[in-house]
């Protein structure tokens, strides 16, 4: 037994995303999202899906809250479709009640069952109405406002219901992936084999500057607004992996290792702690890069209650000597998998970029906290693939120990964290509840803890890592 050990009020469950779960893309009142649209074009999707039916989870909450209590769990983290709430998305477009009251509806019954509510925002699906009618988080004077208003309307129709808010899941997907590999929604990219639109040497650091300014502009609004009243905290979720020198002994690649996370991470946890972009950011892109006002500093910097972090694996670093190209987002570097001596950072999952390092959430966490002056840090995803997982029986699939696993050895290092080196880690929330769409890879990746027969109407299967992980928790959480 460990010595390590994690608060007695710590709060862990599970989280999903709207798009991912939900299904019901035209009831009640919803429209489209950029999701929505770009699904509809062929080859985005791998296997030609998308999130029109995914766990139905619309028609079926009871289901989903009868699963976080079969686990049981704490805490359950998901995301508001916006356009299920302003179906048009702006601040001068009606506002859809039936939406609204699906979302109260649902957090009082979990509310009921014990669970804690953890609402973001914003999990990438901006009405589709938005990016046509002027460019969606181009466009940063329109866009802030309307999520702005968004946030209000969402702060006013649950009230002293939710206690911890996040604006933002992961801006950096939103950003890079959205508007330089033109991977995810809305494909925007500079490759014209993908995109007739889109410049990726400017717009996903236009992109990342919009919803920074429109996170402190939520932020401001809660505080002044319904904070005293309601009680709750607000902070914004990056997504960022631990990062080892490809060549230890090489002080280039040693370097690279941090330049990479400022990149990914300190990107946007700079601007919401110091009020500035990293100057290694500054260093390659120049004025690519916006600069913030004095009006934006004061928005964004100590935009923060609490730091919301999604993390997964870990990479190798190799430094790059040449030039950096001018559609470069990493840092000009190489990622790799495998160090100098041919060992691999982790296992293979089913996803190509994840390779689970458990020793690596522990020394990121920590690192983060040493930057950012010790805050207090809600993990908000952390979870696996299977390689191959969806081509196995089901049988097979409800016996996923190499997720348990994972599970066991994350926990335990997040354990560490707090007890040895003093991170102030107050909640865990494993991805996922569900199997579920995972974006440009459709259904073929599954990271849920949860079996979700697609073909055989949406029927749940809890698997082994559904079981396990309340045990995992019950070994590190003080009992008093």
């Amino acid at each position: 037994m460990s010595d390590s050990y994690l608060p007695k009020d710590f709060l862990w469950g599970f989280a999903t995303a709207s798009y991912q779960i939900e299904g019901a893309p035209h009831e009640d009142g919803r429209a489209d999202s950029i999701w929505d649209t770009f699904t509809r074009i062929p080859g985005k999707i791998a296997d030609g899906s998308s999130g029109d039916v995914a766990c139905d989870s619309y028609h079926r909450t009871d289901e989903d809250i009868a699963l976080l209590k079969q686990c049981g769990a704490k805490a359950y983290r998901f995301s508001l479709s916006w356009s299920r709430i302003i179906p048009l998305g702006g601040r001068n477009d009606p506002v859809n009640e039936k939406g609204i009251q699906h979302y109260v509806k649902f957090v009082d019954n979990l509310r009921e069952a014990g669970i804690e509510p953890m609402i973001t925002l914003f999990h990438w699906d901006l009405p589709d109405n938005l990016h046509k009618r002027y460019g969606g988080m181009l466009n940063k004077e329109e866009f802030v406002k309307d999520f702005e208003n968004y946030a209000r309307v969402c702060f006013k129709a649950f009230g002293d219901k939710v206690k911890l808010w996040i604006t933002f899941n992961e801006p950096w997907c939103s950003s890079i992936l959205g508007y330089s590999t033109g991977l995810f929604a809305p494909g925007r990219t500079s490759d014209r084999s993908k995109s007739a639109e889109g410049d990726s040497s400017t717009e996903p650091w236009i992109v990342g500057h919009s919803l920074l300014i429109a996170h402190g502009a939520a932020v401001k609004t809660y505080r002044e607004e319904f904070k005293e009243k309601d009680g709750g905290i607000i902070g914004i979720t990056l997504n960022g992996d631990w990062t080892e020198p490809w060549d230890p002994n090489d002080p280039a690649d040693v370097e690279a290792c941090t330049r990479k996370i400022e990149f990914a991470i300190c990107w946007f946890g700079d601007p919401v702690y110091f009020g500035k972009y990293p100057d290694s950011m500054r260093k390659q892109l120049g004025n690519r890069l916006p600069e913030f006002t004095p009006e934006e500093v004061a928005l964004v910097k100590g935009s923060n209650d609490f730091y919301g972090m999604n993390h997964y694996c870990a990479n190798y670093i190799k430094h790059k000597d040449t030039e950096p190209d001018v559609n470069d987002f990493v840092g000009n570097l190489e990622i790799l998998y495998h160090n100098k001596d041919g060992e691999a950072i982790g296992p293979e999952t089913q996803s190509v970029w994840l390779r689970p390092h458990p020793l690596g959430f522990r020394k990121l966490i920590k690192w983060l906290s040493d930057r950012y002056g010790g805050p207090t840090f809600y993990v908000t995803e952390n979870g696996t693939s299977l390689k191959g997982e969806n081509d196995k029986s089901l049988e097979e699939i409800l016996e996923d120990d190499f997720r348990c696993e994972y599970f066991k050895g994350y926990i335990g290092a997040l354990a560490d964290a707090h007890a040895k080196d003093g991170v102030d880690v107050r909640g865990y929330m494993a991805w996922s509840l569900l199997d579920n769409f995972e974006w440009a890879e459709g259904y073929e990746t599954r990271f849920g803890v949860t079996y979700v027969d697609y073909t055989g109407g949406q029927k749940r299967h809890p698997k082994k890592s559904a079981r396990t992980i309340g045990k995992i928790f019950d070994q590190y959480i003080k009992k008093e």
